[in-house]
Protein backbone atom coordinates (compact mmCIF):
# COMPACT_ATOMS: atom_id res chain seq x y z
CA UNK A 1 0.00 0.00 0.00
CA UNK A 2 1.12 3.80 -0.68
CA UNK A 3 0.72 7.16 1.01
CA UNK A 4 -2.38 8.73 -0.77
CA UNK A 5 -1.53 11.60 0.74
CA UNK A 6 1.93 13.19 -0.33
CA UNK A 7 0.80 16.30 -1.90
CA UNK A 8 -0.30 17.53 1.32
CA UNK A 9 3.19 17.43 2.92
CA UNK A 10 4.88 20.74 3.44
CA UNK A 11 8.28 21.95 4.30
CA UNK A 12 7.65 22.24 7.37
CA UNK A 13 9.78 23.56 10.78
CA UNK A 14 8.95 21.91 13.98
CA UNK A 15 7.04 24.78 16.32
CA UNK A 16 9.04 23.23 19.50
CA UNK A 17 12.34 21.27 20.63
CA UNK A 18 9.69 18.79 22.25
CA UNK A 19 6.34 17.63 22.33
CA UNK A 20 4.29 20.50 22.68
CA UNK A 21 1.87 19.29 24.86
CA UNK A 22 3.95 17.68 27.12
CA UNK A 23 6.19 20.59 28.16
CA UNK A 24 3.25 22.49 28.66
CA UNK A 25 1.93 20.34 31.28
CA UNK A 26 5.58 19.77 32.33
CA UNK A 27 5.28 15.53 31.25
CA UNK A 28 7.74 13.51 29.60
CA UNK A 29 7.86 11.77 26.67
CA UNK A 30 9.84 8.73 24.75
CA UNK A 31 9.68 9.67 21.21
CA UNK A 32 9.35 12.88 18.85
CA UNK A 33 6.91 12.89 15.57
CA UNK A 34 6.60 16.43 13.43
CA UNK A 35 3.18 16.60 11.73
CA UNK A 36 4.64 17.37 7.84
CA UNK A 37 1.42 19.75 7.77
CA UNK A 38 1.59 22.14 9.61
CA UNK A 39 5.08 22.07 12.15
CA UNK A 40 3.02 20.28 14.86
CA UNK A 41 5.56 18.48 17.57
CA UNK A 42 3.85 15.72 19.55
CA UNK A 43 4.64 12.48 21.59
CA UNK A 44 4.67 9.35 20.06
CA UNK A 45 2.00 5.75 20.93
CA UNK A 46 5.03 5.02 22.86
CA UNK A 47 4.69 8.22 25.40
CA UNK A 48 1.63 8.14 27.36
CA UNK A 49 -0.01 10.69 26.16
CA UNK A 50 0.15 9.85 22.55
CA UNK A 51 -0.04 13.48 21.56
CA UNK A 52 0.95 13.15 17.97
CA UNK A 53 -2.03 10.49 17.34
CA UNK A 54 -3.87 12.98 18.93
CA UNK A 55 -3.03 15.73 17.12
CA UNK A 56 -4.18 13.74 13.64
CA UNK A 57 -7.27 13.16 15.30
CA UNK A 58 -8.10 16.76 15.95
CA UNK A 59 -6.45 18.19 13.10
CA UNK A 60 -6.87 15.03 10.42
CA UNK A 61 -3.34 15.87 9.34
CA UNK A 62 -2.11 12.82 7.75
CA UNK A 63 1.10 12.59 8.21
CA UNK A 64 3.99 12.53 11.06
CA UNK A 65 7.62 12.36 10.25
CA UNK A 66 9.92 10.89 12.98
CA UNK A 67 12.31 13.35 14.41
CA UNK A 68 14.53 11.28 16.29
CA UNK A 69 18.58 10.87 15.73
CA UNK A 70 18.89 8.17 13.58
CA UNK A 71 15.53 7.85 12.28
CA UNK A 72 14.28 8.79 8.55
CA UNK A 73 10.54 7.94 8.30
CA UNK A 74 7.35 9.01 7.80
CA UNK A 75 4.00 7.46 8.76
CA UNK A 76 0.11 8.24 7.40
CA UNK A 77 -2.31 8.06 9.69
CA UNK A 78 -5.52 7.67 6.78
CA UNK A 79 -3.23 4.87 4.74
CA UNK A 80 -1.74 3.47 7.89
CA UNK A 81 2.05 2.91 5.82
CA UNK A 82 5.23 4.12 7.08
CA UNK A 83 7.44 5.17 4.03
CA UNK A 84 11.07 6.70 3.26
CA UNK A 85 11.31 10.75 2.39
CA UNK A 86 11.65 11.52 -1.01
Amino acid sequence: MKCTHLDQIQNVKPHSKGCEECLKAGDTWVHLRLCKICGHVGCCDSSKNKHATRHFHSTHHPIIQSIEPGEDWLWCYVDQVAFEPQ
